[in-house]
């Protein structure tokens, strides 16, 4: 245990270090580490869901939910190049299917509709919720086997 101890003390101490280089001149300037991510303001539902392309519209909306919420949403579906529907914004990279786990619908419903930016904003009966950067509308959606499309909102939103 006392030497974890004393690994983990000797990183801690080195990190400086990194943080500045001795240029040709000896004065030290700073090196650019990387920069904090908006994408730590959520999680992914396995490896196989891509979130990599999410443009930073998308993740200030997730952001605004995690904190709204208080929890992580959990990207459940984001970049999907093959998706079924022309027009969907899976297919564009400007879409996520999110759960908040602990968070009911309807909560995270009301913390997407107040986050700039946000576009559509979908509920579907397995408890999944869609949120995009597309023009503002507003559904359910119980599949084809229910009925399909139960109702559909369309609002039309002045963008300032």
């Amino acid at each position: 245990m006392r030497n974890l101890y004393w690994i983990a003390l000797a990183c801690l101490l080195t990190i400086p270090n990194f943080a500045t280089a001795d240029a040709k001149d000896g004065r030290a300037h700073k090196v650019n580490l990387p920069a904090y991510s908006r994408s730590a303001a959520y999680t992914i539902q396995t490896v196989s869901v891509r979130t990599g392309c999410f443009s930073p519209r998308l993740e200030g909306i997730l952001a605004h939910i995690a904190v709204k919420t208080g929890q992580r949403p959990l990207v459940t579906s984001g970049h999907r190049p093959r998706a079924h529907r022309r027009g969907s914004l899976h297919r564009l990279c400007q879409a996520a299917d999110i759960r908040v786990p602990g968070v009911s619908e309807s909560r995270i419903i009301a913390a997407a509709r107040t986050a700039p930016g946000i576009g559509g904003i979908g509920r579907y009966c397995n408890g999944i919720i869609h949120v995009d950067t597309g023009p503002r509308r507003q559904w359910v959606h119980c599949g084809r086997g229910r009925g399909g499309i139960l109702s559909a909102r369309r609002r039309t939103a002045r963008r300032a």
